[in-house]
């Protein structure tokens, strides 16, 4: 169900007045998709809830700030992705080098012959080191480049530009990994 452009206004004025009825329609409508946002971010899905929850709240202490210049959907995605962004910076001073470079496990499941879904390869790339996921999200899916990575997450340009190397050089890893494993289980 589409936000009609009359309605949208009818509902951000009554966030805006603080009506938990509209405020709960606005969530109800961009949640999903921004959860979506959320979970190519983070490590899990609790951690996806977490951004997401975090950014709702923003929304709506920032709401007033919105100029209606441009899309809504983009204003909160940007608040999405900075809520990230923000999540992984005070997350990244409690790791140590060596952490970002151990990755862990990934989940074993038989996903049939060399098939691999969305679902499955999100859940690929959310075991990604966090640095790497997150330049490899912030160029591949939100479409920034090198000097943009770099500002937004206190990192060089070359330094970006390794980290998108590595991102994607693990997640071929662990693709053909994935695909030998469902090979051998059919």
């Amino acid at each position: 169900m589409s936000v009609q452009l009359e309605s949208q206004k009818q509902i951000l004025k009554g966030c805006l007045e603080g009506n938990k009825a509209d405020q709960y329609r606005l969530y109800s409508h961009f949640s999903r998709k921004m959860y979506g946002v959320c979970l190519r971010f983070a490590s899990s899905y609790d951690e996806a809830q977490d951004i997401l929850q975090e950014s709702f709240i923003k929304v709506f202490e920032k709401l007033s700030s919105f100029s209606g210049k441009g899309s809504l959907e983009g204003w909160i995605r940007r608040i999405v992705i900075n809520t990230a962004i923000e999540k992984y910076r005070d997350k990244i001073y409690h790791l140590s080098v060596h952490d970002m470079t151990d990755n862990g496990h990934f989940a074993e499941e038989n996903m049939g012959p060399s098939m691999l879904g969305t679902k499955d390869l999100l859940l690929l790339i959310q075991q990604l080191p966090d640095q790497y996921r997150l330049v490899f999200n912030l160029y591949a899916v939100e479409g920034m480049n090198h000097k943009e990575i770099g500002e937004a997450l206190g990192l060089s340009e070359s330094t970006s530009r390794s980290n998108l190397s590595r991102a994607r050089a693990l997640l071929q890893e662990k693709i053909k990994k994935e695909v030998r494993l469902s090979d051998k289980a059919v």
